[in-house]
């Protein structure tokens, strides 16, 4: 796996057996600010909210979630990630030398570093854990509100848009609870519709022509 310098001045991590990127090339910042943040965090108009993160990777959702978190809403926030990053290779991602980000350092390296399956308070109304999971593999009696679908994509992970993970998540989420992902395929939208999702196709971020956010 390899840093790269994506177009926006901020990292991603790019892997050449796979010729697959953790976020576009075209802005791994504004991606995901455009696609989890303004398309889900802020398009939810709710004060306690439940988000379930489908892929930590780098741990950038989690910092600009903290980073465009209202002062009045409650976040909890469980992600999964089966195949955590390296130590070598995350103290090597530039995002909180980024405008904005500077005062999340430690946060960064917190939610890395924390051990899986404990929760944590980040902040008085910010509290967070990690399972070192496969979602197939993951069981709780939780409900949630807002799902961040970040795996890599159909073409070297299908199995992560099947319609029998839509179909779980879609029995994870409360009434009213959205998707949002970068991830525009056909089959994966025909996939959500079958699993009981109204499904819009919005915009994508700068150099995509599509995105996808669903709603129970």
């Amino acid at each position: 796996m390899l840093i790269e310098l994506t177009q926006d001045g901020s990292n991603t991590i790019f892997i050449p057996e796979w010729n697959e990127r953790y976020h576009s090339k075209n802005g791994a910042l504004q991606e995901s600010i455009y696609v989890y943040i303004q398309n889900g965090l802020l398009h939810l108009q709710k004060s306690n909210i439940q988000i379930l993160e489908i892929g930590f990777g780098t741990g950038l959702n989690v910092l600009l979630s903290l980073l465009y978190q209202k002062f009045d809403t409650q976040i909890i926030y469980t992600t999964l990630e089966p195949y955590p990053i390296p130590k070598s290779l995350y103290k090597q991602l530039n995002y909180t030398h980024l405008k904005n980000l500077h005062s999340l350092h430690q946060v960064f390296l917190t939610i890395h570093e924390c051990k899986p399956a404990e929760w944590i308070g980040i902040r008085d109304n910010f509290q967070f854990i990690k399972h070192l999971i496969k979602v197939q593999d993951f069981e709780t009696t939780q409900k949630y509100d807002l799902v961040y679908w970040d795996a890599f994509g159909p073409r070297v992970q299908p199995e992560m848009w099947s319609f029998e993970l839509c179909k779980k998540i879609h029995h994870l989420l409360n009434p009213g609870g959205l998707i949002v992902t970068y991830c525009s395929q056909g089959q994966f939208k025909r996939n959500l519709k079958e699993a009981g999702f109204k499904v819009e196709v919005l915009p994508g971020p700068p150099f995509k022509r599509e995105m996808t956010r669903a709603s129970k």
